[in-house]
């Protein structure tokens, strides 16, 4: 008989993975502040527990889909005596994602403790987790992440061994600092078509089928780490000579992380707070270019401006 397995938050991405979970038939007993998937569990064959004890009780490895580590330590009850006896002798797998020195410092608590600690970060959405499709990072012991593993195997597409605590979270920072300045360039691009009267219809067609496809961005993160590197020179400058026939408002939420990360194709001249091409000259028809201004990166997103000059 297999032996039954706790689950532990079931918001947006912990109910689909415990619903898949329950119907490829692991025993799954499972518990939640709240209580609005409680119906769907029980139907899809789970048990849900009436305390967080009773998981703990039932289960020796207990997965944890939480959203912060205030969440993850008052669930392990972290900090306090009855810490040691919901996780020793337990394997705790945390599937949420979290700073990786907060993981290292509660695998060393647990270890402390007697129990095994393993990170299963996800990449993917409610969708992905709704469909099996999550690609799951696994860090900790050998034998731990190997017992693991086969378990959330109805969870994923794909999984990958990253190594020891805290590599696995480390690994999905670097995913998603990708896809941030990958959604962030899109979104600069396609505030660019609009601006120039461009159909972004078509142009999402243009990029679908164009170099920077699903097969190119493989392709490019194999040529990066032999270390090439895009060659789009031509095509940046290109970009600059473009950019200052329009003001170009930037209405994307991860402005900050644009402004003091990414590689721009636009280099901001410090002295007048506009922007400039590739080697720093302004357009003098633009009068905003003989007006110092500081750019303000705490103002909302709508009204972030920057002038092309």
């Amino acid at each position: 008989m297999q032996t039954a397995v706790g689950f532990i938050g079931l918001g947006v991405m912990g109910t689909p993975m415990a619903l898949n979970l329950a119907r490829a038939g692991t025993p799954l007993v499972v518990w939640s502040r709240s209580h609005g998937s409680d119906e769907a569990l029980r139907d899809a064959g789970a048990r849900v527990a009436e305390h967080v004890d009773d998981v703990f009780a039932a289960c020796r490895t207990v997965i944890l889909m939480l959203a912060n580590d205030a969440a993850i330590d008052g669930a392990l009850a972290r900090g306090t005596p009855g810490f040691a006896a919901r996780v020793g002798g337990h394997t705790i797998v945390n599937m949420g994602t979290n700073a990786p020195e907060y993981s290292r410092a509660l695998a060393d608590d647990i270890a402390a403790a007697s129990g095994r600690y393993v990170e299963a970060p996800v990449s993917g959405s409610r969708k992905p987790a709704e469909a099996g499709q999550l690609v799951v990072m696994l860090a900790g012991a050998p034998d731990d992440v190997d017992a693991v593993r086969a378990l959330v195997k109805p969870l994923c597409r794909d999984s990958f061994v990253c190594g020891d605590v805290p590599s696995a979270l480390t690994m999905k920072l670097a995913v998603n600092l990708f896809l941030i300045t990958m959604v962030t360039g899109l979104t600069e691009a396609t505030h660019f078509a609009q601006r120039h009267g461009i159909d972004l219809a078509r142009f999402a067609d243009v990029l679908n089928a164009g170099p920077m496809g699903e097969r190119r961005v493989a392709r490019e993160a194999r040529q990066t780490r032999r270390g090439r590197f895009l060659g789009a020179g031509r095509d940046q400058r290109r970009a600059e000579e473009c950019a200052p026939r329009r003001r170009i408002r930037a209405r994307h939420r991860h402005r900050v992380a644009a402004a003091r990360h990414l590689p721009c194709a636009l280099r901001r001249d410090r002295a007048s707070g506009t922007w400039c091409g590739r080697h720093g000259r302004r357009d003098p028809r633009d009068r905003a270019a003989h007006r110092p201004r500081a750019m303000n990166l705490h103002r909302p997103p709508h009204t972030l401006e920057r002038t092309c000059a």
